[in-house]
């Protein structure tokens, strides 16, 4: 018998909080499809999301491979825009919402459904994310969140998928929440919640103890063209492959651990953890070869903007007219960011070793202090000169009373 509510598109991982919400939405009346995407986890079997979604009561289960749609279309243009929401964090699990959102309103519009769902708690951010994404894409369509409203703690969700035959990985004694795609893992949950608490070690997966990682470092050498990383020391990848390569190169340097207490757009403070080691070491390239080939008043003009880009990002306005604008802009900046970059890898740290570009703004014969130097010096004077009149001009007419600070004896 149909569900008298409709149909309602769930965004299904398979883990603790969307196995139970099949069960609790198809006790609400509806009939639940399942979208599961595999975006780069590190362990998916797609074909088994799908069979643990038919059991659990889902009436249509869609699998997914979307590794090379999120790349091109999410996690590219974050690069190019230096995307680190609070400076710090590369936007892992933010970049993937809008596409998680994108296509459960894809697969609404075509089942004809009346709503989509996520498996968000009331504290977190993704049903932001979620909520915003879907309804800039379909504004018709209703977003139900059922863990949000089920008001259930993670051990009451624990009991509920016992009870009803669910087998679920998260435990009592594991509570660790794990977020995981191409662009890092985010760890949040259990002893992590004080941040006076090292995170311990079972906690990482992506990288190596810092402490523990090889006592001589690896240096790689990526390749940009147009802003966007082609090559790893000579080889062309395509963007999937490049970045799994780079994760496992830097990972076992102990690159990419990030540990900070961040605001949250719902308006408290949280300790967060993240592995991120191939964007780490992407971003650290690519804003490097930028001071090689922007102009000055382009780069601090981006610079702000990609404050504004991460922030548009981690709070989910993805699919807004300004997220839009700036992306024209950068995207138009990325047209002259060619070059390789060489990292050195080690210690956990990804740190630029050298940089050269066939087209570059920086140029030798003006940087030189040696033999060969073209800078025209006898320029100096004027420009002192006229650079230094307005505030001559200004304590001309208002003399300055700075006390004299040279010592009491000479």
């Amino acid at each position: 018998m149909a569900g008298k509510k409709g149909k309602v598109v769930l965004a299904y991982s398979g883990g603790l909080d969307t196995s139970v919400a099949v069960v609790w939405l198809s006790e609400q009346g509806y009939d639940v499809v399942t979208m599961t995407a595999d975006v780069g986890q590190k362990v998916i079997d797609l074909e088994a999301a799908k069979s643990k979604a038919l059991h659990s009561g889902a009436v249509k289960a869609y699998i997914f491979d979307l590794k090379k749609t999120f790349v091109e279309n999410y996690v590219w243009p974050s690069l190019k825009a230096n995307g680190m929401y609070q400076g710090t964090y590369p936007l892992t699990s933010a970049l993937s919402r809008p596409l998680i959102a994108k296509t459960l309103v894809d697969i609404a519009n075509r089942e004809g459904a009346v709503a989509v769902a996520h498996g968000c708690t009331g504290k977190g951010q993704d049903q932001v994310r979620i909520e915003v994404c879907a309804t800039a894409l379909n504004p018709k369509l209703e977003v139900l969140a059922p863990v949000r409203d089920w008001h259930f703690s993670r051990e009451a969700e624990m009991d509920y998928a016992v009870k009803h035959g669910i087998p679920v990985k998260a435990t009592a004694s594991s509570p660790y929440s794990i977020d995981e795609n191409l662009w890092g893992r985010s760890i949040e949950c259990g002893m992590l919640e004080d941040p006076w608490n090292e995170p311990p070690e079972d906690a990482y997966e992506l990288t190596a103890n810092p402490l523990d990682a090889p006592n001589e470092p690896d240096f790689v050498e990526i390749t940009f063209e147009h802003g966007l990383p082609v090559a790893l020391n000579g080889e062309r990848m395509d963007g999937v492959s490049l970045i799994l390569k780079l994760n496992e190169l830097a990972g076992k340097h102990g690159v990419g651990r990030v540990d900070m207490v961040e605001d949250r757009l719902v308006g408290f403070k949280s300790r967060e953890v993240y592995e991120c080691p191939g964007p780490i070491t992407l971003l650290n390239a690519h804003r490097a070869l930028e001071t090689m080939t922007l102009d000055k008043r382009v780069l601090i003009t981006k610079r702000e903007l990609e404050v504004r880009f991460a922030e548009l990002t981690y709070e989910g306005y993805w699919f807004s007219p300004l997220r839009d604008c700036i992306g024209a802009f950068i995207d138009e900046t990325q047209k002259y960011v060619s070059g390789t970059v060489k990292v050195r890898l080690f210690k956990g740290q990804a740190v630029v070793r050298g940089m050269k570009a066939g087209k570059t703004i920086y140029r030798h014969d003006l940087a030189t202090y040696s033999e060969g130097d073209a800078f025209d010096h006898s320029a100096a004077v004027g420009f002192i000169k006229i650079w230094g009149l307005p505030v001559r001009t200004w304590t001309s007419t208002f003399p300055r009373d700075d006390k004299e600070e040279l010592p009491i004896e000479a």
